[in-house]
């Protein structure tokens, strides 16, 4: 079993800043790609940003040179700093990691229990 914590979420005002931090733990060997995802309601889960384990990132077009996805592979974590937000960046926020346990050849996706961003106009 693994988990994943998210925090860092909350509320600032457009054009500010917040920073989002996730943590595994559990029955983890690797992880290899971890990464953001954000859901408002009504609306399917989307990318935001992701890291693999050598650090190569990814991110969504709507959030290019503003939000920065960085990884500490020895705590297992990943972090979002998120600037010049706006209103539409309002999304619970959630941490997902493609873990591979230490009984098993398989590679399980986790998600984490989501924490709420939300940009004032």
């Amino acid at each position: 079993q693994v988990q994943l914590v998210e925090s860092g979420g909350g509320l600032v005002q457009a054009g500010g800043s917040l920073r989002l931090s996730c943590a595994a733990s559990g029955n983890i060997f690797s992880i290899n790609v971890m990464g953001w995802y954000r859901q408002t309601p009504g609306k399917q889960r989307e990318l935001v940003a992701t890291v693999s384990s050598s650090g190569n990132t990814d991110y969504a077009d709507s959030v290019k040179g503003r939000f920065t996805i960085s990884r500490d592979n020895i705590k297992n974590a990943i972090f979002l700093q998120m600037k010049s937000l706006k209103f539409e960046d309002t999304a619970v926020y959630y941490c997902n990691a493609e873990v591979s346990p230490h009984d098993s050849s398989v590679t399980l996706d986790y998600w984490g229990q989501g924490t709420q961003v939300t940009v004032s106009s």
